[in-house]
C-alpha cells in the first residue's frame, strides 16, 4: 500500500516481531490505546503475542509509516479462524482487520480518518476482498464513529471472552459509497 492523502503517504510494511516489539509495546501499553487490553504487557508479552501472529496461517500484522515514519498497526485476519470462529456466519470474501493509531505528542487533524481509510484500501486492493469486518468493543464511541464514517454498519452486539463487541460489516460498495465515489 501507498497512500498519499492530505496529511502526506501512508504505506504499510510486514511487521517483524522481534525489530518491532519495543515500539509497539510504547504504543499497546500507553492510556490511548486502552481498547487494545495490553496495557500491563511486558515487553516480552507484545513480541510473544507478534510471534504468535506471524506464525498464524490467518491472521497478519503489519506498520504503517507516515512520510516513512512508523505511525500506526494494522492488522488483517481470516474471520472464519482468527477471533470471531463459531460467533457470525462468515461469508466468502470477509476480511477482518484491527488497526491502532500510535500515540504523539504533535496530533494532526484528520491522521486517524485518512489511516482508517488507507486501512481499507489496502484491504479492498485485494479482489478476493468482498467485506471487511470489525468486533470494536461496543463502549468504544470513538471507533464506532470512524468505522461509520468509512461505511461500516453496525450488525448486532457479541459476546467475546475478553469483550462486549459490536460486530459491524463494510462493502466495497459501502466504501466507496462513504468516499463519494459512484459504484
Amino acid at each position: 500500500m501507498s497512500a498519499t492523502t492530505g496529511i502526506g503517504t501512508l504505506t504499510v510494511r510486514p511487521l517483524d516481531p522481534l525489530r518491532d516489539a519495543e515500539l509497539l509495546h510504547s504504543w499497546v501499553t500507553h492510556p490511548k490505546a486502552a481498547y487494545w487490553m495490553m496495557q500491563d504487557a511486558k515487553l516480552q508479552d507484545v513480541e510473544r503475542e507478534y510471534m504468535r501472529i506471524a506464525a498464524h496461517e490467518h491472521h497478519d500484522a503489519f506498520i504503517g509509516l507516515h512520510e516513512g515514519r512508523p505511525a500506526f498497526l494494522m492488522e488483517k485476519y481470516d474471520p472464519r479462524y482468527v477471533e470471531l470462529e463459531g460467533l457470525y456466519d462468515p461469508e466468502p470474501g470477509d476480511v477482518g482487520m484491527h488497526f491502532l493509531v500510535a500515540p504523539t505528542d504533535r496530533p494532526i487533524h484528520g491522521f486517524t480518518r485518512a489511516v482508517i481509510t488507507a486501512v481499507m484500501d489496502e484491504l479492498f486492493a485485494d479482489p478476493r476482498t468482498r467485506r471487511v469486518v470489525v468486533e470494536p468493543d461496543v463502549s468504544n464511541k470513538a471507533v464506532h464513529a470512524l468505522n461509520e464514517a468509512v461505511g461500516f454498519v453496525p450488525e448486532r452486539e457479541i459476546d467475546k471472552p475478553e469483550k462486549r463487541a459490536l460486530l459491524s460489516f463494510c462493502t466495497r460498495a459501502q466504501f466507496l459509497a462513504a468516499r463519494g465515489v459512484a459504484v
